[in-house]
C-alpha cells in the first residue's frame, strides 16, 4: 500500500473543506479592508477571532471535550497563535488594503516552499538537487509575481508585497511548531485558544497602530461574517484538524487549490485585473510546489 492510501481519510475531507473555503476567504478580505470599506486591518481582524474563539470553545465545552490549558499549552497557543494570526493572516489583511486578492493568495501559495526551507533547518536534512530545483522554481515564480509591484508600484504598494512575502514564513512557522508539540486537546479547543493568542496578537498591534473604531459598510459587514464562520470557525478547525491527521507536507498542499480559487472569485466578483505576469509566476509557484510536495526525500 502506498503512503497516499495510506491518508486519513477524515484528514482528506478537512482539507477538502480547507482547499475550498480558504480559497474564497481573500476576496472577503478584500472586500473588508479595501478603501471605503469601513474596516482597518487589524480592528478586522481582532473582530474576526474573537468570536471565532468563543464559538469554538462553548463548542468544545458543550461536548465535553478539555478546554482548561496548562502554562505551557498556553504558552504554545499564545506563541503559535499570534504567528498564524499577526504574522500570517494579519499580514496578508494589511496588504489587502491596496494588494488584490489574487496576488495575495499567489504570493501566500509559497507557503510549503517555506515549510520544506524550516524542516530542512529544523530536522537538519540536506536537500536533495530536485528539491533545491523545486524551491528555486516556486521563489523564481514568486519573484515574477512580484516585479510589476516592485517596478511600478508606490511605497505602499512595495510594503504591501513586503508583506505578503512575510506572511507564509510566519504562518509555516506557527503550523509547523503546532504540529510538533501535538498538544492533548480536541481541534476545537486547540482552534479556539489559538484565537485567543492571537486576538491578544492582535490587540497589542491595533493600540501601538491606534486604529480607531470601525464604520464598516453592509458588504464589509457580509464579508467579516463570513471570515468568522466559514473562515475561522469552520476552516479554520479543519486546518488544525489536518495538522494532527495528515503529513505536514500534505496540508500544505491546499496551496495549489486556494490561489485558482482566489484568483477566479475576484476576477469573476469585483473584476481584478489576470496578466500575463500573473499567470505566469502562478505556473512557476504552484510548479515549485508540487516539485516540492513529489520530491520529498
Amino acid at each position: 500500500m502506498t503512503d497516499r492510501q495510506k491518508l486519513d481519510r477524515q484528514g482528506l475531507l478537512h482539507l477538502l473543506v480547507v482547499y475550498l473555503v480558504w480559497g474564497s476567504t481573500y476576496l472577503a478580505i478584500r472586500v473588508a479592508v479595501r478603501e471605503g470599506a469601513g474596516f482597518s486591518p487589524f480592528m478586522m481582524a481582532f473582530m474576526r477571532v474573537l468570536p471565532g474563539s468563543a464559538i469554538l470553545l462553548t463548542w468544545a465545552h458543550l461536548k465535553k471535550e478539555r478546554i482548561r490549558v496548562t502554562r505551557s499549552e498556553f504558552l504554545l497557543f499564545l506563541g503559535s497563535g499570534m504567528l498564524l494570526w499577526v504574522g500570517g493572516n494579519g499580514l496578508v489583511t494589511w496588504a489587502e488594503m491596496r494588494a488584490s486578492s489574487g496576488l495575495a493568495a499567489l504570493l501566500v501559495a509559497a507557503m510549503p516552499i517555506w515549510g520544506e526551507l524550516i524542516t530542512m533547518v529544523v530536522d537538519r536534512r540536506l536537500p536533495s538537487g530536485k528539491m533545491v530545483s523545486s524551491i528555486m522554481l516556486g521563489f523564481a515564480g514568486v519573484a515574477v509575481l512580484s516585479w510589476p509591484v516592485l517596478r511600478n508600484g508606490t511605497t505602499a504598494d512595495v510594503m504591501g508585497v513586503i508583506a505578503l512575502l512575510l506572511a507564509p514564513l510566519f504562518w509555516a512557522l506557527g503550523s509547523i511548531w503546532l504540529q510538533r508539540r501535538k498538544p492533548d486537546l480536541s481541534v476545537r479547543a486547540i482552534s479556539g485558544w489559538q484565537m485567543i493568542g492571537g486576538a491578544i496578537g492582535f490587540l497589542v498591534v491595533i493600540l501601538a497602530r491606534g486604529e480607531g473604531w470601525p464604520h464598516p459598510t453592509p458588504e464589509a459587514w457580509l464579508a467579516w461574517g463570513y471570515l468568522v464562520i466559514f473562515g475561522s470557525v469552520i476552516a479554520f478547525t479543519s486546518y488544525m484538524a489536518t495538522l494532527r491527521l495528515l503529513p505536514y507536507q500534505v496540508v500544505m498542499t491546499y496551496a495549489y487549490v486556494n490561489p485558482v480559487i482566489a484568483v477566479f472569485l475576484g476576477w469573476l466578483i469585483i473584476s481584478e485585473e489576470v496578466t500575463g505576469w500573473t499567470l505566469a509566476g502562478a505556473l512557476l509557484v504552484v510548479a515549485g510546489v508540487a516539485g516540492i510536495f513529489n520530491n520529498r526525500s
